[in-house]
């Protein structure tokens, strides 16, 4: 080995490794073996999102969690094997765990434990980049926190930087800590107050002008969608919740101005208190007067995402606004073959291609929903000028509303907008 290679060699097996994970997940009665595997899939990729690596993955087919361990006794025995023998950091569960049932897998696995509620929160807090973000997301990890601490510590060390345990802490530190956080969570609000009223002055600022809002799964495009038709440079990565903080851009097509924004992903089981958190966030989704429904279209899953977010919107108050439906990253889907392409195909081929028809999905989605999709790549610009058409179309009617008296030829002064960002 050359002096080179030993230093690079060194290199390595000093460099920092990500930790590692096993995730634990209940299979409901009726769930089959495909959707608990989709599930996984989804949670792996959160735990990749938050930096760590999943190993190797436990299941049990259970009528309800149990009410101690979340699991059955032989089954965390076998988690708790595995982790003591191959060292893994860390365990994740894909439903939420009560504190009792946090503290005792915590006692019983001696590792971190990560219920989905906290890994969301943690991946949220490693996101957030504005003052609003990251007060939304520590307020709503204490208020997770509180009720969660242990004589172990781990969730409250990470929150401080992981110092290490603090053994035979008793209850008046508990206690203490217990205040340190109630005090934390009641500066934290009145901090939030006043930026949310900060932000609905601004909001305010921009009646006059339509608002259109991005919204969708996650890791479905919104952020390349935005940085396509706006020519900015928002981040946008193969990773969940790679956009966390709302941002807003002016954009002006065929003369009609109108305020473009992104907001963050949605996903199944969305933390109760990110969603009360990030109240003044889906205000941006309440008040815009158009909503653009974007759905990761390769996804095998896309069809619940949509209901995920259907739900999400109902939530919030916002199911009833008017929608485009985009299904974007339709380059990454298998179309139906032409009919000598189908005829060179066994049936068995065929079937095992899992060919999508577009044509009618669209007829599909139409009748439903009474909305025509529009299918684009986002990445690569494929059918972006039938996605502006219908953009354009959609915010006229809404300009309209507005401005009755709007001619198409009307020059608009653009000056009244400049600060509507």
């Amino acid at each position: 080995m050359t002096k080179y290679s030993k230093k690079l060699q060194k290199l390595h097996d000093t460099a920092p490794q990500p930790e590692t994970a096993v995730l634990v997940a209940l299979l409901r009665q009726g769930q089959s073996d495909q959707k608990a595997k989709e599930y996984l899939e989804e949670l792996a990729f959160l735990t990749e999102t938050l930096g760590a690596k999943s190993v190797y993955t436990f299941t049990q087919r259970m009528e309800r969690p149990d009410v101690k361990t979340f699991v059955g006794s032989g089954k965390l025995e076998e988690i708790k094997n595995y982790v003591t023998h191959f060292e893994v950091n860390m365990v994740v569960f894909d439903d939420d765990l009560s504190p009792s049932q946090m503290r005792n897998l915590e006692n019983e696995l001696k590792v971190k434990v990560y219920d989905r509620s906290l890994l969301i929160l943690d991946i949220f807090l490693n996101r957030a980049q504005s003052a609003q973000a990251k007060t939304q997301v520590e307020l709503a990890r204490f208020q997770y926190l509180l009720p969660r601490l242990t004589n172990m510590w781990t969730h409250l060390e990470r929150q401080r930087g992981g110092t290490g345990t603090r053994g035979g802490a008793g209850e008046k530190e508990i206690e203490t800590d217990k205040r340190d956080i109630r005090s934390k969570i009641t500066l934290l609000k009145a901090k939030l107050e006043e930026i949310e009223k900060q932000g609905a002055t601004q909001r305010k600022g921009r009646k006059g002008v339509v608002r259109v809002t991005l919204v969708g799964y996650t890791n479905v495009g919104k952020s390349t969608l935005m940085n396509l038709i706006t020519k900015s440079n928002i981040l946008a990565e193969n990773k969940l919740f790679a956009t966390v903080d709302s941002t807003v851009r002016k954009v002006v097509l065929n003369n009609i101005p109108f305020l473009l924004s992104d907001t963050v992903g949605f996903i199944r089981k969305l933390p109760t208190h990110l969603i009360e958190s990030f109240k003044s966030t889906l205000d941006e989704i309440r008040e815009a007067e158009l909503l653009v429904h974007v759905v990761d279209i390769s996804h095998p899953n896309f069809e619940d995402h949509i209901t995920v977010v259907n739900q999400t919107l109902d939530e919030i108050g916002a199911g009833e606004k008017p929608m485009i439906l985009v299904f974007n990253k339709v380059d990454l889907v298998k179309k139906m073959p032409t009919e000598v392409e189908r005829q060179n195909m066994s049936d068995f081929e065929f079937e095992e291609a899992n060919f999508l028809d577009l044509e009618k999905l669209s007829e599909a989605y139409a009748k439903k929903t009474g909305i025509e999709p529009v299918f684009m790549a986002a990445h690569d610009g494929t059918n972006v000028e039938l996605f502006r058409e219908v953009l354009i179309k959609e915010v006229k009617k809404q300009h309209m509303k507005m401005y009755p008296h709007y001619l198409e030829d009307e020059v608009i002064d653009m000056s009244q907008f400049k600060d509507m960002e």
